[in-house]
């Protein structure tokens, strides 16, 4: 088979972007927990981030104490992607100087994204990043060349791998086999329902088909990805996908908080609804706030959310890319070529990055099955978990930024109507489904079971 000739074999190792998000990700992973066990900050000065503000005189005098820690961040994390991407292949004269813009934005966009009045109606971090970027790269025309420095692909598998650390599988044992049912349940009827569509009633490839539905039905732009991986699909299918995923997410900011405000309903479920049926965990955790401050109390939505999309959609992420590889392998590509792949294949095509996100999550898992829910929370946590997830916050800045920068709408345009309606009754099924499970159905279990916390 043409694709198989063309496998890099273990070559891959070293030349396949993956990889090398997996030993970033799992080498920030151990210096955390050494850090964690000899008491050193180390990691938590390097995850450095912009506070909440309003006045800028807090910012002033945050960056004023913590220029230095700005500054090792920056230099660490150009030695590392200038390293990998030079053995990548890419020009660092090219790299370089296009990262070093790429930094200054994210800074910028922490900033904005960390306005308090903004944050308040979801305009966080992730999505300044990419409408900033959607800005930039529609008004203003960058060179060519800086396309070298933003990798979306490389950035966003280094945070998915560090996503895993932050979802051990005792937090699915803590929040009980009803969150992860219902997350089964929405997540697969609508992956289902989007791909049935494009692909029945639309007649759009069956590559286009399966990003549209992961995306839609798991953790959107980071579904996207990997499923195209998975299934060889086209860049534009990814592109495409990632707009519509952005859309409908800004759309749900607003939409579900005050759909919920109308209908009096307590913040616990309107959590688990949100996290049903948002499409990205900013927007997600956004949405949440959003409603809690509605009325006066965020925590219950917010861990309702949590279970909901962070620990019960997210962790589908490694199987639907199993399952997708497997059915593009062993049934698409048959009749395509009319030759049945190896079995080997299979491997070749799953996202690897994805086995980086497993192993974090085994790795954490380790360490908090000595402790308990309690324990965890108050320990664990702010002490280990939270300098990851800061560092993974600006992966995932890197990665939201570099969408933006590389997406045109004029070339989206020419996909055409189909992905979108496609996509829309997808999010109609989820929406549904998301509030009748979430409020009627397990209204009153989301409340007890937030009541005192995971």
């Amino acid at each position: 088979m043409e694709e198989a000739k063309k496998t890099m074999g273990w070559k891959e190792l070293y030349l396949k972007e993956d990889w090398w998000a997996i030993y970033l990700g799992i080498g920030i992973i151990i210096a955390a927990i050494a850090a964690f066990y000899s008491g050193s900050t180390i990691i938590k000065s390097l995850g450095v981030l912009p506070p909440t503000w309003t006045e800028f005189g807090k910012l002033i005098e945050h960056f004023s104490a913590n220029f230095v820690w700005y500054g090792i961040q920056f230099a660490i994390w150009l030695i590392i992607f200038s390293i990998s991407t030079r053995i990548l292949g890419f020009k660092q004269s090219e790299y370089l100087p296009s990262f070093v813009f790429l930094y200054v934005l994210s800074i910028i966009t922490f900033i904005v994204g960390a306005y308090k009045p903004l944050k308040y109606y979801g305009f966080e971090a992730p999505l300044v990043a990419l409408l900033l970027g959607l800005l930039i790269s529609n008004i203003f025309r960058l060179p060519k060349w800086m396309d070298a420095g933003f990798r979306v692909e490389y950035y966003i598998k280094t945070g998915i791998v560090l996503l895993g650390a932050t979802l051990p599988f005792t937090l699915i044992i803590w929040a009980g086999p009803i969150a992860f049912l219902q997350a089964t349940i929405i997540s697969v009827s609508t992956c289902l329902t989007i791909f049935f569509v494009a692909t029945r009633v639309f007649g759009l490839d069956r590559r286009f088909g399966a990003v549209l539905g992961a995306g839609g039905a798991i953790c959107g732009v980071s579904a996207a990805i990997a499923i195209a991986g998975a299934v060889k699909a086209k860049k534009e299918y990814v592109s495409v996908t990632i707009a519509l995923v952005t859309v409908w997410a800004i759309i749900m900011i607003f939409f579900i908080p005050f759909a919920s405000k109308l209908l009096h309903l307590h913040p616990a479920p309107v959590g688990a609804w949100v996290g049903s049926s948002e499409f990205a965990d900013a927007a997600g955790f956004a949405a949440a706030v959003a409603y809690g401050s509605m009325v006066g109390n965020e925590e219950p939505a917010i861990r309702a959310f949590t279970l909901m999309k962070v620990i019960g959609r997210d962790i589908w992420l490694g199987i639907w890319s199993f399952i997708f590889a497997l059915i593009a392998c062993m049934w698409w590509e048959k009749d395509a070529s009319g030759a049945k792949p190896k079995p080997v294949e299979i491997w070749w095509r799953f996202p690897k990055f994805v086995l980086g996100f497993l192993v974090a999550s085994v790795i954490i898992t380790v360490i908090a099955s000595g402790y308990s829910l309690q324990n965890y929370e108050k320990i664990v946590k702010p002490e280990l978990i939270k300098p990851i997830k800061n560092l993974r916050s600006w992966t995932f800045i890197f990665c939201f930024l570099s969408i933006g920068l590389t997406t045109r709408f004029r070339e989206l345009s020419a996909a055409g109507k189909k992905p979108f309606w496609a996509f829309t009754l997808g999010v109609a099924v989820n929406v549904t489904l998301g509030f009748i499970l979430s409020v009627l159905i397990l209204g009153n279990y989301w409340i007890e079971k937030t009541a005192g916390g995971f």
